[in-house]
């Protein structure tokens, strides 16, 4: 695990590292057992990594593998699911070395003024390029530092939201979080496909 110095609070936190998996999955390391994010099915996964899974899975699956709204802590790692549609798809937080971050699953779904307050603070927002109105208004309700687009096919969705955020730059493979979070305004950051 490496380190970084941040100057959030004084504290040293360990850096954390977006990749994109293709898609709109992501692996994110940076805590005890590292996250993959939205895969589309959890068979074959790494049992030494934590899998999030926007739809909720029927059958039994191991305890590495989340697909359900609750609360869970595993491998280090405090996690919240959050249903949309009655439960058929979810959302997560997690706090990873004292970084807590939003992965929301496609599609982009509108949350109620409860569901924002139970989450809270976000410092790290994850989000499709679907719908920039929702997009919007999540963006404004989280107040996020750092946002990690995730394309998806909808490039007239896409032009919408890096146009409303003011995208900066190529879209990359992997970002590091490797300093201090931004202390004003907000970074922004585009992951492949």
């Amino acid at each position: 695990m490496h380190f970084a110095l941040c100057s959030y609070f004084g504290t040293i936190y360990p850096m954390i590292t977006f990749q994109s998996l293709g898609g709109l999955t992501f692996r994110c390391t940076g805590a005890e057992m590292p996250l993959v994010v939205f895969p589309e099915k959890a068979a074959g996964n790494d049992a030494k990594s934590i899998v999030l899974l926007a739809l909720p899975e029927e059958d039994a699956q191991p305890a590495n593998i989340l697909s359900w709204p609750g609360e869970y802590n595993e491998g280090g790692v405090s996690i919240y699911g959050i249903g949309h549609k009655e439960g058929q798809q979810v959302s997560y937080v997690a706090e990873i070395d004292g970084v807590r971050c939003a992965f929301l699953s496609s599609p982009l779904q509108d949350w109620t003024d409860r569901q924002i307050e139970t989450v809270g603070e976000i410092d790290v927002l994850t989000l499709p390029t679907e719908n920039a109105k929702v997009a919007q208004k999540l963006i404004d309700e989280f107040d996020p530092r750092v946002i990690i687009l995730l394309p998806t096919s909808d490039k007239e969705a896409y032009a919408a939201i890096t146009k409303l955020i003011g995208v900066k730059g190529e879209a990359v493979s992997e970002y590091k979080l490797k300093s201090s979070l931004p202390a004003e305004g907000r970074e922004v950051v585009v992951l492949e496909k």
